[in-house]
């Protein structure tokens, strides 16, 4: 399926100029629409300059060439605007929710979620979606007349459920969240904005969720082959990857491995984006929805992957687990990077004076969750190297990860 020319704005496309408004109502910009201003906000925040200096799967020290979470988020954003400009949904929407997607991520990536999970297991855990959701609602502070980036309504909605709804018709929480209730940031917002919990989110939100797994599936397998985690006769174990590995080697049998890397990465990810669109576009016209909001009361997403190539997925998903993600080099640093994420937690809530003045006033009124959360946002918000230069100054011994 072709997927070179723009179709006409689909008629259950997210529109600009009807947007459900921001929290803190602005007079309209006279050269920027609602979801382009969104992209705007987000690309000038601290939190999205951060993710260059934060892990995606290597620490910042292993080398230059492994994705960061800034170069993982560039990568999403630009698929996601494919997918989008195929269908005829909004690009700019489309965008923002990519570029948005990481800014909660902690730093030494999900080690270092896993480290603040713990440290707020007493007051319902740490979620990276939810500190997303905070970061762009309250952490960011650029703006005088409110905290956060006063992001709409169709941003902040997909934001939080990209993954699917949060919550049934009722209210009560649905399966991922039954037994930890619905994170904290989240819940909170909620009460302010309604972001209606119990539905789909938009088919921007939903393409720009899928944009991130095939973003991550292509080139964790690029970096994989770079770190040597494994080589590519391990790969063709992996049906669709032998499939265009074989491709690739009848057509060009003399291409040297790295340019035969990058012809694998290229045409995997060409492969994923063509197979959603065939599916997405099968699901709309089954479903033939007339506006966004026939999208969010779906009883199933619109946009995915075909039954082959979910299957697909989870396949180098399954390949990728054992041979990369849980590769006993990336488990000794990363259960390092938890220590010292830890360390650096029972620090500051022990001695809040440690932390930058702006910091140190922690919240009174004797909540001592509100005190843990405090601790846990300022943690969040480092980057690995400034992680690390902390747990340097405030401790006598910090060993390298490696």
């Amino acid at each position: 399926m072709a997927v070179e020319a723009a179709l006409a704005r689909a008629p259950y496309a997210s529109a600009p100029g009807s947007s459900r408004g921001r929290l803190y109502p602005e007079p309209v910009s006279a050269t920027r629409n609602a979801f382009r201003r969104d992209c705007d906000r987000i690309i000038h925040a601290t939190a999205f300059r951060r993710l260059a200096h934060k892990t995606q799967v290597f620490v910042f020290h292993e080398g230059d060439h492994f994705r960061t979470r800034l170069t993982h988020t560039l990568e999403v954003a630009q698929i996601a605007r494919s997918l989008a400009r195929a269908l005829g949904l909004d690009e700019d929407l489309a965008e923002a929710l990519a570029l948005a997607h990481d800014l909660g991520h902690p730093p030494f990536g999900h080690a270092g979620e896993r480290a603040l999970d713990r440290c707020l297991a007493a007051c319902g855990g740490f979620d990276h979606n939810a500190q997303t959701l905070r970061v762009v609602t309250a952490l960011e502070r650029r703006y005088p007349a409110f905290d956060g980036l006063n992001l709409s309504w169709e941003t902040l909605e997909g934001l939080v459920k990209h993954n699917g709804p949060l919550t049934l018709r009722d209210g009560s929480p649905s399966e991922p969240y039954r037994e930890r209730g619905l994170p904290y940031a989240i819940a909170v917002y909620n009460n302010m904005q309604d972001l209606q919990l119990w539905s789909f989110a938009s088919a921007e939100a939903q393409v720009a969720a899928i944009a991130d797994d095939i973003a991550y599936d292509a080139h964790d397998i690029d970096d994989g082959l770079r770190a040597g985690l494994f080589v590519l006769e391990d790969l063709a174990a992996v049906p669709l990857i032998h499939g265009i590995l074989r491709q690739i080697r009848e057509q060009h049998p003399a291409l040297d491995p790295p340019r035969l890397v990058h012809e694998l990465v290229r045409r995997l990810i060409t492969q994923m984006i063509e197979d959603v669109i065939a599916e997405t576009s099968g699901r709309v016209r089954a479903l033939a929805p007339r506006s966004a909001d026939d999208v969010r009361r779906a009883q199933q997403p619109v946009a995915g992957f075909s039954k082959g190539m979910a299957e697909a997925d989870r396949a180098i998903k399954g390949f990728l687990y054992p041979r990369m993600y849980r590769h006993s080099r990336i488990m000794h640093i990363m259960d390092e990077a938890e220590r010292r994420v830890c360390a650096l937690f029972a620090r500051y809530l022990q001695h809040p004076d440690d932390m930058p003045a702006e910091w140190a006033r922690v919240p009174e009124g004797g909540d001592e969750a509100a005190r843990l959360r405090h601790v846990a946002d300022f943690i969040a918000g480092m980057t690995d190297r400034y992680a690390l230069m902390e747990h340097a100054r405030l401790f006598d011994s910090t060993p390298e990860l490696r």
